[in-house]
């Protein structure tokens, strides 16, 4: 099974290569026990989240709950022909993931299915299950069973986690929105979209930032440098939204140039040597 597993992690990888160069840069500044680990988390869910996004003309309700259910089928039998779930159910069962995190995942998924304005318990609800607990599935691998730990961290991990997400929501405005007919965030209306109201999303984003990165200062040092790596391009984002009119964000996607990628990770290597970071 040793040559199977390989190439099913493998296969995790690809998919995380693929279709996150920021994510993939991340993972690589892991120590090397921990980039299987992630890549196969990342691996199931991008593909559950491909199917509710991009598989439009197909009965999309129909396949999440299939991919569902051969997941933690693969979960209870430790095994799947399917190399992406196979992968994740080795994750799962070495490091004891809660499978209500999975649950929590699916549940958001079929969400995007279903809502298209969300109310304030929705919200939470979604961002809960979208990200937070792939932030807290990460955190299990990070803490190698460590219990303590990862219950000391916890609270930070879903911070980070609903921060990255609520920056995604506000840069793919203009897909979620325009394309889709998403509405996120509560109460909010985009034919008024004002100033006013994006300064209070962005408030929030960042005090869920800053109760992330005091987390990250905590993490083992074999995964610190590249969860700080995400920190960073997302706070880059978010600083570049900020000062990015209204009427632009509704228009345009916010993006950082590759040069100022490589820039920001050369500046966060630095400061982790520097400060532990």
């Amino acid at each position: 099974m040793e040559l199977y597993n390989e190439t099913c992690f493998e296969c995790s990888k690809l998919i995380t290569t693929k279709y996150s160069t920021s994510f993939s840069q991340g993972i690589n500044a892991f120590d090397k026990r921990f980039r299987y680990p992630i890549y196969a988390i990342y691996g199931l869910v991008r593909y559950a989240d491909e199917i509710v996004d991009t598989f439009e003309g197909y009965d999309q309700h129909q396949l999440i709950e299939d991919f569902k259910s051969q997941a933690f089928r693969a979960i209870s039998q430790k095994v799947s022909l399917n190399p992406i779930l196979q992968s994740f159910q080795l994750v799962v069962n070495q490091y004891h993931i809660d499978e209500t995190l999975i649950q929590s995942f699916f549940k958001s998924m079929e969400m995007d299915l279903e809502r298209k304005v969300y109310d304030n318990d929705e919200y939470k609800t979604y961002i809960y299950g979208s990200a937070e607990v792939i932030g807290l599935m990460c955190l299990r691998v990070f803490c190698e069973n460590d219990e303590e730990l990862y219950k000391q961290l916890l609270p930070a991990a879903r911070s980070l986690g609903s921060a990255l997400q609520k920056i995604n929501f506000l840069r793919d405005i203009k897909s979620g929105y325009q394309e889709r007919g998403r509405v996120y965030f509560p109460g909010v209306d985009f034919t008024n979209f004002t100033d006013e109201v994006k300064k209070k999303i962005e408030n929030d984003i960042e005090k869920d930032l800053n109760d992330g990165l005091a987390g990250i200062k905590r993490l083992p040092k074999g995964v610190r440098l590249g969860v700080y790596l995400a920190y960073t391009y997302y706070q880059q984002l978010l600083k570049k939204m900020i000062k990015t009119p209204v009427c632009v964000l509704l228009q345009k996607r916010v993006r950082i140039a590759n040069a100022q990628k490589r820039i920001l990770y050369l500046k966060a290597v630095v400061r982790h040597k520097l400060i532990g970071l």
